[in-house]
């Protein structure tokens, strides 16, 4: 399921969406690197918002997952303000619309003077890839960050060693619910030519 959600984005923004993911053809405005993102358009399996990608089996409790792989292949440009990241959604109760109580990002790259919400808190490496981790809120639920310390075009990995390694920091339990896995851009300005070439995601 492809989303523009252009939610912080007046001025608007325009997608192509192809049989395998999207590509970013028109951005309006900017936003101040120092706050939110104009958007956060993308591609995701599961449910947001009310909005259910087609023969999803989520929300599932995280005790009955026995592996979530995701594969992404992005394309990147060298201009504009934005990051490549994936946000994995989990609450602590059965829930198909509202915002969740747990957001982890994974930022693949970014360009420009953005950062994470809140603040480091220490280094990981999962799957081979090494990453800076950050812990803060939005305001609305908890945010744990974990930044490529290189850039990632194309990678195939386990969504659940990232949950994994969150609920050693985060309240998390098995009764808790995976609700979405997405991937996509947050664009502070320009970001043209960005695209996901393909994308999946099969939670057993």
């Amino acid at each position: 399921m492809v989303q523009n959600n252009a939610w912080n984005n007046p001025a608007g923004q325009t997608i192509n969406v192809t049989p395998t993911g999207f590509s970013i053809t028109q951005m309006n405005g900017s936003a101040p690197t120092n706050g939110a993102p104009l958007g956060y358009p993308s591609i995701f399996e599961g449910v947001h918002y009310g909005t259910s990608s087609t023969g999803t089996n989520l929300p599932i409790q995280l005790g009955q997952i026995n592996s979530a792989t995701t594969s992404i292949d992005y394309n990147y440009v060298p201009t504009g303000t934005w990051n490549a990241s994936y946000d994995i959604w989990l609450d602590s109760t059965y829930t198909t619309t509202g915002v969740n109580d747990q957001e982890i990002m994974i930022w693949f790259n970014h360009q420009g003077p953005i950062q994470p919400v809140g603040a480091p808190v220490g280094t990981t490496t999962i799957n081979g890839k090494t990453f800076t981790v950050w812990d803060g809120s939005n305001g609305q639920n908890n945010v744990m960050s974990y930044v490529a310390s290189q850039p990632i075009e194309v990678w195939t990995f386990d969504a659940m060693d990232f949950i994994d390694h969150t609920a050693t920091m985060e309240p998390i339990t098995d009764s808790w619910y995976l609700t979405s896995i997405q991937a996509g851009f947050e664009p502070w300005s320009g970001g043209v030519g960005l695209g996901v070439d393909s994308f999946s995601a099969t939670v057993n």
